[in-house]
């Protein structure tokens, strides 16, 4: 079996290169893995390439398979979608998701990996880690039936809030963003879309996740007396600014933060693994193909990130296709 290797690495903020490694045998209770597909969870990633996540925040940052510290250089990625090549025999074969950087195989434990039901393509299961935060947003939320929403922020995470939501019985819930190309996307998803101007008020939830002051301070006009705020963006190493003056005291207005690093409180009774199966069970909507923008091959991904930073490749989930094993390692 080939032990040879190849992963993306941020040798230094705003660089990035491709480096060989030779893989050591799978260990009873370990899997080795040849990756399909990954992500580029644009947001979070992005802000990692460019060197924007705080000191005070490093180890919080981690990600579980993440080799060497920030700023650089460091091994980054939580999106990736494979096939077990070597492991126990109910496995081989199978097409797991796991949370492991860009890598063209990888060698992690057994209950590292969670098999992607038949249901749902290799392709599409790339965004099971973006479904998951989505999932754990709402345990933290906890709608309620006939609830009026807005999701401020129309961008991977958003509008994968935004498609759950679409599920939730008697729900309005509309798609806020300020770019007018986000509208084919909410009808792709069946959801109705505003620009900031124009979105509906008198919201019991908000959720925002457009990671920018204006859309933050947009979400607490859009609620109504006692509405909360559920706060999804991760601003890195920006100060942001937010009008807790006017009416914020007396409508008595929440404002409320959510981090997928932990499950829910809400949901105490559920585990990690239980958080990732329900995504990926989520994922045999075939609307939420509209989430992934853009395809680059692996060998491209110095030049991918750098775009998707400077905002030159437009993308939501941007996926990264592997190499056929006859053609590469």
């Amino acid at each position: 079996m080939n032990r040879t290797a190849r992963a993306f690495w941020i040798s230094s903020p705003g660089h990035g290169e491709i480096r060989d490694l030779t893989l050591p045998d799978p260990a009873d209770g370990e899997v080795l893995v040849r990756s399909l597909y990954s992500g580029v969870s644009r947001g979070t990633e992005t802000l990692v390439f460019r060197g924007g996540v705080p000191e005070s925040q490093y180890a919080a940052m981690r990600a579980p398979f993440q080799e060497g510290d920030f700023p650089g250089p460091v091994k980054y990625g939580y999106l990736n979608v494979g096939v077990v090549e070597e492991g126990p025999g109910h496995l081989v074969g199978r097409t797991v998701f796991c949370l492991y950087p860009h890598q063209t195989r990888y060698v992690v434990p057994v209950d590292a990996v969670t098999v992607v039901p038949s249901a749902v393509p290799a392709e599409r299961a790339v965004l099971a880690g973006t479904v998951e935060t989505a999932v754990n947003a709402l345990w933290d939320a906890a709608p309620l039936v006939g609830d009026r929403i807005a999701v401020v922020g129309g961008g991977m995470v958003g509008s994968s809030v935004a498609a759950l939501l679409a599920r939730f019985p008697g729900v309005r819930v509309q798609l806020v963003d300020a770019d007018p190309a986000r509208a084919k996307t909410a009808e792709a998803l069946g959801i109705d879309f505003a620009a900031p101007e124009d979105a509906l008020g008198d919201c019991d939830l908000v959720v925002h996740a457009s990671a920018s002051e204006q859309g933050l301070a947009r979400s607490l006009e859009l609620l109504r007396a006692e509405g909360t705020v559920l706060e999804l963006s991760w601003y890195g190493d920006r100060q942001v600014s937010l009008p807790l003056g006017e009416a914020f005291h007396s409508r008595r207005l929440v404002i409320r933060s959510s981090q997928v690093g932990t499950v829910s409180p809400r949901r105490s009774n559920r585990t990690y693994a239980d958080r990732l199966a329900l995504a990926l069970d989520l994922l045999t909507d075939a609307a939420l193909d509209a989430l992934v923008t853009g395809e680059s091959a692996f060998e491209e991904l110095p030049e991918v990130l750098p775009g998707l930073t400077a905002g030159r490749i437009e993308a939501l989930c941007h996926r990264i296709r592997y190499p056929d094993p006859g053609t590469s390692a």
